[in-house]
C-alpha cells in the first residue's frame, strides 16, 4: 500500500511591524464607519 504524503509550503515570517499597519489600514477606517453608524443611530432616538 502506497502512502500518500502532501507537503506543506512554508511562506516567509511575516513582520510584526506590517501586520500592524495592515491592520491599521482597516481598522481605522472600519473604527470610523462604526462611530458615524451609532452617531446617525443615536440621532433617529433622539
Amino acid at each position: 500500500m502506497q502512502q500518500n504524503t502532501v507537503s506543506v509550503a512554508q511562506g516567509s515570517a511575516t513582520s510584526p511591524v506590517l501586520l500592524v499597519l495592515f491592520w491599521l489600514y482597516v481598522g481605522i477606517p472600519l473604527a470610523l464607519g462604526m462611530w458615524e453608524t451609532l452617531l446617525k443611530a443615536g440621532a433617529l432616538f433622539n
